[in-house]
């Protein structure tokens, strides 16, 4: 009797075997996609946390989802990277949705708009803020998905050939600039220039542009932007925190086993640690080899900040009053940001510049 229940289980079992294997294997299909980038693949930190989400989301599936990353140029230019993804010529993009403002003006806060929130702020309002539901809703006739994945931290304000003293100096200036920021500047003269990463040096070494912000002091060092501009100002007020996404094709997401959907959010959040880390690592001692080799720093003066301020609170209220998504959009960024500053002014703020008045002392 004993034997005979033993046999009946071990029959039991071996079935539950036969029918789970099929379906463990079906959960985690072999899949294989291109990931097309929005910068060039000498920027190890931006284009390197490509790489990075591709690594850990093959790590997690055992490798049965492999993403292959390219640079800008390789597929696509780089400011086509939502082109290729909404039309499903490659099924994921690693993009700063900022550059696509003149589709649709909200995805400025996708990224972050001129005189908005810092890294920590906006990922805050991206997750618990309602960011993430008022950028998708913009995001629906593209097609796509956006998963975060990163951020650059507070930018720095761009190389000039010559000294901006005043607000006269930014008149005809033509300066290579992304997003909102070229369109606030241009209310106070500025020619703005939006060119991809690769491709922004031969147009200041040529002197096609007087002008040009990328990110940090890493990334611009790779650039070489010190060797044809002498001054390099900060903040770059247009970027206080910029995210990055990964877009991924609607069809192509929904496709996904809710497992793999999982799977590549979470790498966004890995990659996108990653990243900020890695800025917080090395952009320190590469700001000291730039000024080393001959680079003047400067703080955009105080008038100048004040027009740039003013002439963005002009702009972003014409475009909320153009649509009711903008207006929506506008009007839970800004509050979500008086309730973080009040609170970071108290803490980190104060506990910051204490430690910065001990560190000049010393």
């Amino acid at each position: 009797m004993k034997r005979r229940t033993f046999l009946t289980g071990s029959a039991v079992a071996g079935a539950t075997t036969l029918v789970a294997a099929p379906a463990i294997a079906q959960s985690m299909p072999e899949i294989k996609w291109r990931l097309t980038s929005s910068f060039p693949k000498s920027l190890d930190t931006i284009y390197g946390t490509a790489q990075t989400y591709a690594k850990y989301v093959a790590e997690a599936t055992d490798n049965k989802f492999q993403i292959q990353t390219f640079g800008a140029g390789e597929i696509v230019p780089g400011l086509q990277a939502l082109d290729a993804v909404s039309v499903a010529s490659v099924e994921i993009a690693q993009t700063p949705l900022y550059l696509y403002i003149g589709k649709e003006p909200v995805l400025a806060y996708a990224t972050g708009v001129p005189f908005g929130m810092n890294h920590r702020h906006q990922h805050s309002w991206w997750t618990f803020g309602g960011g993430a539901e008022l950028c998708a809703e913009a995001l629906k006739p593209f097609k796509v998905h956006a998963i975060l994945c990163g951020n650059s931290g507070t930018q720095m304000g761009g190389w000039f050939r010559k000294e901006i003293k005043t607000v006269d100096d930014l008149k005809g200036l033509k300066f290579r600039i992304a997003g909102m920021g070229g369109h606030v500047l241009a209310r106070l003269g500025v020619v703005p220039q939006q060119i991809a990463g690769g491709d922004v040096y031969p147009a200041l070494e040529k002197g096609t542009i007087d002008a040009a912000e990328f990110v940090g002091p890493y990334d611009d060092e790779k650039l070489g932007f010190y060797k044809v501009a002498k001054y390099y100002y900060f903040p770059g007020w247009w970027e206080g925190g910029a995210m990055l996404h990964m877009i991924v094709n609607d069809e192509k997401w929904n496709a996904l086993p809710k497992q793999y959907q999982a799977i590549l959010t979470q790498a966004g959040s890995a990659a996108g640690a990653w990243m900020l880390e890695k800025y917080d690592s090395v952009n320190p001692t590469a700001l000291k080899r730039l000024i080393a080799n001959g680079t003047e720093l400067r703080a955009f003066p105080q008038p100048v900040m004040e027009a740039s301020y003013k002439a963005t609170q002009d702009y972003l209220n014409e475009i909320a009053e153009k649509s009711p998504l903008s207006k929506k959009t506008k009007e839970s960024h800004d509050a979500y940001m008086k309730d973080v500053l009040f609170y970071t002014q108290i803490a980190e703020n104060y506990y910051d510049n204490y430690l910065l008045s001990k560190i000049r002392k010393g």
